[in-house]
C-alpha cells in the first residue's frame, strides 16, 4: 500500500482542553476563561474546528427552555463563523447531572433514563444549529461498580433503545461511540472499539453508528491505539480521533500526543495517512489532551499546539518512510531489520 500524498487534515479541539487544572486531589491552578476568550486562541493555534459538549455550547442547559437553548446555539454558530471555525461534533454531557449518578441510559431509575434520552435529543438539535451531523457518545457512567446491580444484556437493550430514539430524531445524524474500559465506572459496557462496532448492529441503523478512537483509552484497555484505529477504518467506522498519550494502565492522563511513545504516535499517524483518514466524512484530528497542572494560563494551550506540531512532524516522517525498503524486509521476514529501520527513521 502506498501513502496518499494528497491527504490533508483539519484539526479540532474542545473548550475543556483549556482547563483550570483541578484534579481529585487539589483545587484549580488557573483562572477560568469563557468561550469568547478561547475561540480566537484556538484559531491562532492552528485549529479549524471545535468539539462541544451540549453544555459547552449552552451553559446551564438544564435550567433553560428548548427555545432558549436553540437561540444560544444559533448565537454560538455566529461566533464560530466570525472566527473562521466550524463545529466538529456535539456530545451530551450525561455524567455531571445528579440524575445520572447510576448511569444515564442504563440507570436503574426509569425517570433518569428518560432524562438522558431527552437531553440527548436536545443535543441533536444543538448540533443542527451548529452545522454538524456528528454526535459523540462517551458513555462515562454506563457500566457497573457492582456487577450484580445491573443486567449487562438489559443495559445493552437500554443503550440500543436510546440510540434508536436518537437516530429516529434526525435522519441526517451520525453517532460515534467513544469507548473507554474504566473510569469513572469500574467496568464499562462498551470498553473497546470492537465492542462498540458489535453494538452498532443492535441498533436500528448500524450504518449511522460508528466510533471515536482515543489513544489513551486504548492503552487503558491494554490495546495498541494504531490497531484500534485500523480496525475501525477496516469497517469504515472511524469518524473522529482523539489523539493523546498515556503512561501505562493508570488513570486517564490525557498527555500531549507523542509525549510518552513517539513510536506509537508514529504508528497512529501512519495508519491514518495510509488509509486516507483525512478524506473521510470531512474528518478532523482532535487532540484530547490537558495542560499540566503546573502550566500557567499564558501557556494553557501549549499542550494542544505541541500535539499538533508533533502530528505534523510525524506526518513528514510517515511520508518520507521508505515503504519499498520496508516491503522488501517484510518479504524476507527480516522483522529485526524492519524494527531497526523504524527506529533509525525516527531518530533521523
Amino acid at each position: 500500500m502506498t501513502t496518499n500524498k494528497n491527504v490533508g487534515y483539519r484539526f479540532s479541539i474542545g473548550p475543556w482542553n483549556i482547563s483550570e487544572g483541578r484534579d481529585p486531589y487539589g483545587p484549580e491552578t488557573r483562572p477560568a476563561k469563557d468561550l469568547a476568550w478561547k475561540l480566537p486562541l484556538f484559531k491562532k493555534g492552528g485549529f479549524d474546528a471545535v468539539m462541544f459538549h451540549d453544555d459547552d455550547a449552552v451553559p446551564d442547559i438544564d435550567a433553560k427552555s428548548s427555545a432558549q437553548v436553540l437561540k444560544e446555539a444559533a448565537e454560538l454558530r455566529r461566533q464560530l463563523d466570525g472566527e473562521g471555525l466550524i463545529a466538529e461534533m456535539v456530545a451530551p454531557r450525561l455524567w455531571f447531572s445528579d440524575r445520572t449518578i447510576d448511569g444515564g441510559f442504563t440507570s436503574n431509575n426509569p425517570g433518569d433514563r428518560e432524562y438522558a434520552i431527552r437531553r440527548s435529543l436536545q443535543t441533536i438539535d444543538i448540533a443542527k444549529e451548529l452545522g454538524t451531523e456528528l454526535i459523540v457518545l462517551w458513555l462515562a457512567r454506563e457500566g457497573t461498580y457492582v456487577r450484580e446491580s445491573k443486567s449487562h444484556v438489559r443495559s445493552l437493550e437500554y443503550l440500543a433503545d436510546a440510540v434508536n430514539k436518537m437516530l429516529a430524531h434526525d435522519p441526517n445524524i451520525r453517532i460515534a461511540i467513544e469507548p473507554k474500559p474504566n473510569e469513572p465506572v469500574d467496568v464499562a459496557y462498551l470498553p473497546t472499539i470492537g465492542h462498540a462496532l458489535a453494538f452498532a448492529h443492535m441498533t436500528s441503523d448500524s450504518s449511522r453508528v460508528g466510533v471515536v478512537v482515543e489513544s489513551a483509552h486504548c492503552v487503558l484497555a491494554g490495546l495498541d491505539p494504531s490497531d484500534e484505529l485500523e480496525f475501525a477504518m477496516a469497517n469504515k467506522k472511524l469518524w473522529s480521533v482523539h489523539l493523546n498519550d498515556q503512561n501505562g494502565l493508570k488513570f486517564d492522563q490525557d498527555k500531549p500526543f507523542g509525549s510518552v511513545s513517539l513510536r506509537s504516535a508514529f504508528d497512529q499517524v501512519r495508519v491514518l495517512d495510509r488509509h486516507s483518514y483525512g478524506d473521510s466524512h470531512n474528518a478532523c484530528v482532535a487532540f484530547d489532551a490537558h495542560a499540566f497542572r503546573t502550566s500557567t494560563i499564558e501557556h494553557a494551550l501549549d499542550h494542544a499546539i505541541n500535539s499538533r506540531k508533533t502530528f505534523l512532524r510525524l506526518l513528514e516522517k510517515v511520508r518520507s518512510f521508505d515503504e519499498a525498503a520496508a516491503a522488501a524486509l517484510i518479504a524476507k521476514r527480516d522483522y529485526q531489520a524492519l524494527d531497526q529501520m523504524v527506529i533509525d527513521h525516527l531518530l533521523g
